[in-house]
Order: C-alpha cells, then structure tokens, then sequence
C-alpha cells in the first residue's frame, strides 16, 4: 500500500485492520484488508498532536499511543502545537485522546502485558523504560522504572521477557534483569520488532536498511 500518511509505529486490531501512527498529519489511522483507510483520531483540544510514534491496542479496543515530538522535512510547521511529549489513551469509539503521563522527556515504544495489567514505555531522551500498573481503561498507576536502556520499539514474549529494538535487540526478564543482546548487522538501527509466523515464534527485526528474521524458542504475546 502506498500512500499510508508515512505511517510509523503498527498495530493489528481484532479484525485485522492495521491500526497506524501515520504521523504525516499526526494521525491515527485505521487500515481494513481492502486498504480502506478511516481517521480514528486527528487532533487534541483542537492542536495536532507532535506525530503518534507506537501504540498499543487493549481488550477492550482503547489505544495507547505515545506522542514525541520529532522534527520531520516533510511539515510545514517549526515547533510544537501541544505542549510536553506525553502518553495518551483514545478509548474505543472516540476522537478525542486522553493525556496520561505528562513528565517523559521523549516517550517513544509503547506495550502492554496480555493480561492488561502492566503497560511498558521508552523514554528514548533519557534512555529507560518505564513500567505502569494500568489500573482501568486510560488509568495508569504505580511508575516504576523498570530498565536503563535506549530503546525504539518494543514487544514481550509468553514468558514475560521484554525485547527491545536500538542497538541490536536488548532482552530484560520480567523482573528488569538483562538477560542479553542480540546483535543485528545493521549499519545503523534497529527501529522495531514483533513476533510473526504461523506459530508466532519468529522474531521480525526492522532495521536501517534490511529486514531481520530469527527462529525462536519462545513465542510472541501480541
């Protein structure tokens, strides 16, 4: 598909639709099968928004989304319409989106437990991730910091282990203990990563210029 409004970070809803960041006009978008395309969400209090990086999808169909502020060639505009760099959460149905955390520098991955219990964000400025207790829909409690790495995307696995995209692939157990690298021969980055296949154990690495795959031994949560 072209024309995807230079989407970013996806998501793949319960009915197959790939839910986008499409941060050409800080959007968040809604792509059927057929490449019909709705406009889930187009602004906040009447401001676009700095440019939707990753979004999570819950059971009941709300989005978190992270919203940094990254400057692109292809805006018209020079400096921010909102203020701050924030989480927010668009409840299933809506247009307008819910700020939550206010105090990251540059919130950038995004990801929540399957049991929706726990929800996971990179703060990319000051290189750690953040760990909340979601407490209802759009509710967060309980910020601990979970990680000290740099990271862009980010995914879990059934066994509780986070996977994050940057430097290689950096693992953390679900207590926040390093359990290794993976490296990628990438020339730059790796921007984000998520688990495919009909058994959805191969791990799917984007990189600067190629795409990654690597057979697991465990599976993917999302």
């Amino acid at each position: 598909m072209d024309k995807t409004g230079r989407a970013n970070g996806l998501y793949f809803d319960k009915k197959g639709n790939i839910i986008s960041c499409s941060d050409e006009h800080n959007e968040l978008w809604s792509i059927t099968p057929d490449k019909k395309v709705t406009v889930l969400m187009s602004d906040y209090a009447g401001k676009k928004l700095n440019g939707p990086n990753d979004l999570w999808i819950d059971k009941r169909g709300g989005i978190y989304f992270t919203d940094p502020y990254y400057q692109r060639n292809y805006w018209t505009r020079k400096q921010p319409d909102v203020d701050k760099q924030k989480i927010y959460y668009l409840p299933k149905g809506k247009k307008q989106p819910i700020a939550l955390d206010t105090t990251l520098q540059q919130p950038n991955g995004i990801v929540g437990s399957p049991d929706g219990k726990f929800l996971y964000v990179a703060d990319i400025r000051v290189g750690k991730i953040f760990r909340y207790r979601i407490r209802g829909a759009g509710v967060l409690t309980d910020k601990q910091e979970f990680a000290q790495n740099t990271t862009d995307g980010m995914t879990l696995d059934s066994e509780g282990n986070l996977y994050l995209a940057g430097n290689g692939v950096t693992v953390f157990d679900r207590n926040g203990k390093k359990l290794g690298n993976i490296p990628v021969p990438s020339k730059k980055w790796v921007g984000n990563l998520c688990f495919a296949g009909k058994g959805r154990d191969v791990l799917v690495m984007t990189a600067s210029e190629s795409l990654y795959t690597l057979q697991m031994r465990v599976k993917g949560v999302e």
